[in-house]
């Protein structure tokens, strides 16, 4: 694994919820983080078959146009009773607009009366040099999904997610908290062990 050791490097997000969970992440690394939104970078269409082609794809695209070391992250929500979806396309049950509220109805509506809600989230994590290197890191967290949604912190699916080994949701729980059990969390501790020590 290649070892990070620049001071910047541009999250290949507009997500405003990731920017805050990673910006936290590496702050202990002396890290400036700036994301794609905030210099005005277009979005790539998210075109891959799995989560890893598109952290990949996103993640090149922010260094093609930045010249800096970048950092994308897909993830999904992984529902047993789904066979697995929405996978890589959870973000499109929100909608264009990113109505998580509307996402959850949609999740809740396909799993009916289904005895069976476990779920795990995933996340994937790319980091991209201006070279064209790449690594990539998987992470995850098993749960199942409750309704009607509980909590008011977070985002996304956080409100009918209750990890595994707790009765609250992700959005009952501090940012802190909830960031230091996540999947990002998962994945990025993986990525701070190979790539930020």
């Amino acid at each position: 694994m290649r070892k990070f050791d620049g001071n910047k490097l541009v999250l290949a997000t507009h997500n405003q919820g990731k920017v805050g969970e990673i910006v936290e992440l590496l702050q202990p690394f002396g890290v400036t983080v700036v994301s794609a939104g905030s210099l005005g970078l277009q979005a790539p269409e998210e075109t891959g078959a799995t989560c890893v082609d598109n952290a990949i794809l996103k993640a090149r695209a922010a260094t093609e146009a930045t010249g800096l070391p970048a950092l994308a992250d897909d993830s999904g929500l992984e529902v047993r009773a789904l066979n697995g979806a929405p996978g890589v396309h959870t973000a499109d049950l929100a909608g264009p607009q990113r109505d998580w509220n509307l996402a959850m109805r949609r999740i809740n509506e396909q799993l009916g009366s289904a005895a069976d809600r476990r779920a795990r989230f995933v996340s994937v994590l790319a980091l991209c040099w201006p070279d064209g290197h790449c690594e990539v890191v998987e992470g995850e967290v098993q749960g199942t999904l409750v309704w009607p949604p509980r909590g008011e912190i977070g985002w996304g699916f956080d409100p009918m997610f209750i990890p595994a080994g707790d009765t609250r949701t992700f959005a009952e729980m501090g940012q802190a908290e909830k960031n230091a059990r996540s999947h990002r969390a998962d994945a990025f501790g993986k990525l701070v062990d190979a790539c930020f020590r």
